[in-house]
């Protein structure tokens, strides 16, 4: 890769479409996994040039709308604890819990911290010995080797005021949750490249021949997009269901091993609760008990929080993409970005913040 710029070329993007218009023949419906994949084709109006009937499905692929509300209030309770440091990227300040988020129970005196790596948390960790500091530790494959590595460096440097609270979710599982219900309507998938970046593609070839579908992994700018629709529409015109590096700059078919082998150590398979959607068993990932100690859950005994998603919010919805995020009734009137009644509004990767961003003013003004 040299310039992003390469991948945004009007002519190559036309060229592109005009492939995918030709080579479609009737309706096809295909989900992009990841919310960044999800905001690049709302922004770049990427949905509005395929042709009639070609439908993108957004999927559950960002990792702050599917963290579970409990997480959230289990977040909550350790923040407003005397003597934490609670630490955070910033995008789940403004995630609410069913009271409240992380700015409230900063502005009420909690230490709450914005970082930009957990091996930040893990400094101030070794330099405030007499606090509890706690990094948040959510997302998808994407983002759990950074953690992994960071609480394999608390135990080697003997760091014992470092806690991870976990809520790390696995793709594949998810996958096959969508598929396997039975309102489900996608016919095909486009893989998040970042996430086989790290887990490579070992684990989509059994689930493209199970339930029939092709996955075509796929990169983030608009030319990436239209490069996966493209082999996508091709694989389904045909009658196939293969998987398909679209993405080889970035992505290897082995993935990143040391990453790997640093997840396998630090971490082990578990079920998890995605908010708005449920239980998916196997779909997450928890410290294993040879890093227990670092598990923040444990240490600070919230494990047993237990909480009931909003009534009007229906983020659940559009996570496994029964309906597009215009189509709740709260949407752009009692839930905005300044308050959000669920992840998908307030997360920069949401498809609920993706069209009021980007499509509010046709879609609010046409309810």
């Amino acid at each position: 890769m040299k310039y992003l710029d390469e991948f945004s070329d009007p002519a190559l993007a036309r060229r592109l479409v005009d492939q995918i218009h030709a080579a479609t023949t009737r309706p096809w419906a295909m989900m992009e996994v990841c919310g960044g994949q999800t905001h690049s084709i709302i922004r770049h109006g990427i949905d509005q040039l395929l042709p009639d009937g070609v439908e993108m499905i957004h999927g559950p692929g960002c990792p702050v709308c599917v963290t579970p509300l409990e997480i959230i209030d289990r977040a909550l309770a350790i923040a407003a604890r005397p003597g934490v440091i609670f630490c955070s990227f910033g995008d789940m300040l403004r995630v609410p819990g069913s009271g409240q988020d992380l700015f409230s129970v900063k502005s009420a005196g909690g230490d709450v911290r914005v970082v930009y790596s957990p091996l930040d948390a893990l400094r101030l960790a070794r330099d405030n010995p007499d606090k509890e500091v706690v990094f948040f530790g959510i997302g998808f494959e994407t983002t759990a080797p950074a953690n992994a590595m960071t609480v394999h460096q608390a135990r080697r440097l003997g760091v014992r005021n470092f806690s991870l609270l976990v809520s790390h979710v696995l793709v594949p599982p998810a996958i096959a949750a969508i598929m396997e219900s039975p309102t489900c309507r996608v016919q095909a998938f486009l893989a998040a490249g970042h996430v086989c970046s790290v887990m490579g593609t070992s684990q989509y070839p059994p689930l493209a021949q199970k339930y029939r579908v092709p996955v075509v992994v796929t990169g983030f700018e608009p030319l990436d997009i239209l490069e996966g629709v493209r082999r996508t529409v091709l694989q389904l015109e045909q009658g196939r269901h293969e998987v398909e590096n679209a993405y080889p700059r970035a992505v290897r078919a082995e993935g990143n091993l040391p990453a790997m082998e640093m997840l396998r150590d630090v971490f082990e398979v578990t079920d998890r609760t995605w908010r708005g959607i449920g239980m998916i068993p196997a779909s997450g990932w928890r410290l294993s008990e040879k890093y227990a100690e670092f598990d923040a859950e444990r240490r600070f005994d919230v494990a047993g929080i237990r909480t009931a998603e909003s009534s009007l919010c229906r983020s659940g919805d559009v996570l496994q993409g029964l309906i597009k995020p215009h189509e709740c009734a709260a949407f752009g009137k009692e839930c905005t970005p300044r308050n959000p009644l669920g992840a998908t509004m307030v997360s920069s990767e949401g498809a609920c913040a993706a069209y009021f961003t980007y499509r509010r003013l046709e879609l609010v003004d046409a309810k």
